[in-house]
């Protein structure tokens, strides 16, 4: 594995770097050993996540940003250095599966917009029929989703994780239910307790 800015930082990016003040702190960053492929953090991280974002690039060179959702999971950790997804019918537009045959490298955002977390990760994804791999389908398949027709498969060639700041907590409906449910049952327990009291000293 690499250094994201081993692979992000390219001359021109330096440059930029370079004539804003930022160039030394990030030639510290890639001094360091790159990892040899998902920690523990990581592999918690990407476990609990039920979207993301990835970017594939056209033919013409158009980039293209493709949200991907599912239960928690559903993107998979296979190895130290490879995620895996099923893909199952959507629009039926392809985008993203036609960028691959041309151009193998993605980009992909994963947001923990709660605890405002973001990693990120380039890698190069392939893309294959679910019916030429049934043992990997099998792993990938997530019960309730439909019929796999895809497996996208992702060896990553760095991955970072970015400052939290800007990014809006946002919930989703289980998050605020595991947020609410001890608040409301403690405003439940207080009404009850109100009621008791006001029956005793009505007495």
């Amino acid at each position: 594995m690499k250094h994201f800015g081993d692979i992000a930082f390219t001359d021109q990016v330096k440059a930029e770097q370079d004539a804003r003040g930022s160039r030394e702190m990030y030639e510290g960053m890639v001094a360091r050993p790159a990892p040899d492929g998902f920690s523990e953090r990581e592999a918690a991280f990407i476990s609990m996540r039920d979207s993301f974002y990835m970017a594939t690039v056209s033919e013409d060179g158009w980039p293209y940003i493709q949200h991907r959702g599912g239960p928690r999971g559903f993107l998979k950790v296979l190895s130290p250095t490879q995620l895996g997804f099923a893909d199952y019918r959507g629009n039926r537009q392809y985008v993203s599966v036609g960028n691959l045959h041309n151009e193998k490298r993605v980009s992909l955002f994963l947001m923990d917009y709660p605890n405002r977390a973001r990693l990120k990760l380039l890698g190069r994804a392939t893309v294959q029929e679910a019916a030429d791999n049934p043992a990997l389908t099998a792993q990938l398949d997530i019960d309730g989703q439909g019929k796999v027709e895809r497996l996208f498969t992702i060896e990553v060639d760095a991955f970072d994780w970015n400052c939290p700041q800007f990014i809006t907590p946002r919930f989703t409906e289980d998050e605020l239910a595991a947020s609410l449910t001890p608040m409301v049952e403690e405003l439940q327990t207080l009404r009850q307790e109100n009621a008791f009291l006001k029956q005793e000293l009505g007495r």
